[in-house]
């Protein structure tokens, strides 16, 4: 049975406005232990380390370009698939889907409809500081956050007034219905039990689906036995068991069917396993390069060097764009609400989502 490694960089749980790790990604790569070994042993022969980590080697500069080449081999003979989320962008977007939707939903108007949502959160993350006021913008998505992890009255209403305190006039399609009407169906998504900004199955559901395209049959999954990693393996188990037979389009190019092909998830020492190691370096560089890219590090791995390696379907970011029509004829026909909503039903809590 074909076999994926996996590993993760950036899981802060609810937080996603972490400022030491605005990042979170997770790479998957079908290597077998053998291969990533003898990859190991041709690009690091040196190493004395008991364990491959792409944190430990890439504090030097030397090992930079090995551990490009590296990469250029995993990405260039194994099927492989690196996903790289911004968390603030991610919250964001949560703030579209439950503080803002169920509004218009409300009023019989589809906000997902070619990717309306994704419009909107794109220009609240690159504008909000400048349009909606600094730090208010940023004081709002706190207490966004808070309010969806307590779900009580008292942090309800301090994100009513965390939003009145912005200039909210300024975009009243986006922060009205909090702002102006205290809209008690957004107030009553962001305090169902099915909802929380942990970013952990959004991260699966990109690697899976992806996964899922490339398996001609059914396989597993490896991954190491961090404590991070305990979240992804519960959701894993959760995904494997679920059996209903349906499929949500999410955008143009990606779907998500169930049943899976996937079957089995196993936990294991990642210091006896080379492939995890493989899959450590992966997403390593992938946040890194972000990092750097973004101005959030000044040193580190070549972000174009890096980004050059890859294929167009082996590599995911959720970034925030301005592209309003690439994005809607990405999104146009997609399923994302229905896709939310399921998802929130049978993955997160027995609640219902927010419809």
């Amino acid at each position: 049975m074909e076999c994926y490694r996996i590993d993760e960089s950036g899981y802060t749980g609810f937080d996603l406005l972490n400022a030491d790790q605005p990042f979170q990604g997770a790479a998957a790569i079908a290597i077998s232990d053998d291969d990533a070994a003898r990859l190991i042993g041709e690009h690091f022969p040196k190493l004395q380390a008991s364990e491959l980590k792409y944190r430990a080697l890439s504090r030097r500069s030397g090992n930079r370009p090995r551990l490009l080449a590296l990469l250029r081999d995993l990405l260039a003979d194994h099927k492989s698939v690196t996903y790289v989320c911004d968390k603030r962008f991610l919250l964001i977007l949560m703030f579209c889907d439950y503080a803002v939707e169920p509004w218009y939903y409300e009023r019989g108007h589809d906000f997902y409809k070619d990717g309306q949502n994704y419009a909107m959160a794109s220009l609240l993350a690159i504008t909000g500081r400048t349009l909606l006021g600094d730090p208010q913008f940023d004081k709002m998505l706190a207490a966004f956050q808070h309010a969806v992890k307590e779900k009580d009255a008292s942090a309800l209403h301090a994100l009513i007034d965390a939003t009145r305190e912005t200039a909210w006039h300024q975009f009243p399609e986006a922060l009205g219905p909090l702002a102006q009407y205290a809209a008690p169906e957004c107030l009553s998504a962001v305090a169902n039990p099915g909802v929380d900004t942990d970013a952990a199955l959004i991260v699966l559901q990109s690697l899976i689906s992806r996964m899922e395209v490339m398996s001609d049959a059914p396989y597993r999954v490896e991954h190491d036995r961090s404590k991070n990693l305990a979240t992804y393996n519960s959701l894993l188990h959760q995904l494997i068991a679920h059996e209903d037979e349906i499929e949500l389009k999410q955008t143009k190019i990606a779907s998500f069917k169930f049943p899976l092909k996937l079957t089995e998830v196993r936990q294991v020492d990642s210091k006896a396993s080379p492939a995890v190691q493989i899959a450590d370096v992966m997403i390593g560089a992938a946040i890194e390069a972000a990092m750097v890219m973004t101005g959030h590090r000044k040193n580190g791995i070549d972000p174009d060097g890096l980004m050059s390696l890859y294929a167009d379907n082996q590599f995911i970011h959720l970034t925030p764009s301005l592209d309003f029509e690439e994005q809607k004829e990405f999104r146009r026909g997609t399923q994302a609400s229905e896709a939310i909503d399921y998802f929130a039903a049978n993955f997160v809590d027995p609640a219902r989502g927010h419809r």
